[in-house]
């Protein structure tokens, strides 16, 4: 799954990697600990050169109440899901990220977490889906995270991770059909990320600052680095 999202990168950094403009009212700041239910940093298939902002958590359009929504979909059963379905079919987006957390479960004590990133990028794209639920007195843009099976990196912290977009695949994602679409859901292929435990201080979505994402000190790479003690 993905619980929990940064994006700090500058804007200008942002603007030039996805080619699109920042287009959020207020402006653009940089967030260390993006919660559920927050404001995730999206680019639609509808406005593919604009940066804006939408609702964390699918707001399925037939639901009589807004509520918090659905983080999370299994890129595997979105298409066949009715909360998805719809959004699947034509409304793919990419979110934005600087690295996401992930919090693995030891034999005792609480869960790690973790920071998951790509040190040759300043930001990354994750694979969504987006919605717009309409109510009597507004309307709210949203958004899903899509997730997948854990590549070798992810396998040791979750059984799921969110479905990452290799460099160039962006706009392959906003464009293609569902079908195309349904082929790139896969693990992560390349070896870029990194992963690094961090401390508690992330586990607060009261805590956005740039301590969120100090090393603990030994920092992972790979599959057989990783302690399970």
């Amino acid at each position: 799954m993905c619980g929990r999202n940064a994006l700090f990168a500058t804007q200008e950094d942002l603007e030039k990697h996805f080619g699109a403009e920042v287009v959020t009212d207020g402006g653009y700041a940089p967030r260390y600990n993006i919660a559920p239910g927050e404001q995730l940093d999206v680019i639609t298939n509808r406005a593919a050169a604009e940066i804006d902002q939408y609702h964390w958590g699918l707001l399925p359009s037939w639901a009589d109440d807004p509520g918090e929504g659905i983080i999370n979909a299994r890129s595997e059963t979105a298409a066949e899901k009715r909360a998805f379905r719809d959004a699947w079919d034509s409304r793919p987006c990419l979110v934005l990220s600087s690295g996401f957390y992930e919090w693995q479960k030891r034999d005792s004590g609480p869960k790690q977490p973790y920071r998951i990133y790509r040190e040759d990028a300043p930001a990354f794209a994750m694979a969504g889906l987006w919605e717009v639920w309409e109510g009597e007195e507004r309307d709210i843009s949203c958004v899903t995270i899509l997730t997948t099976e854990p590549n070798d990196l992810m396998q040791p912290i979750h059984d799921r991770m969110p479905i990452v977009l290799p460099d160039g695949a962006e706009e392959t994602w906003l464009t293609a059909g569902p079908d195309e679409r349904a082929n790139m859901c896969q693990p992560y292929p390349d070896d870029d990320l990194e992963a690094y435990e961090i401390s508690m201080h992330v586990n607060s979505p009261d805590n956005d600052d740039p301590s969120v994402i100090e090393s603990l000190g030994h920092e992972q790479s790979g599959l057989g680095d990783f302690s399970l003690e």
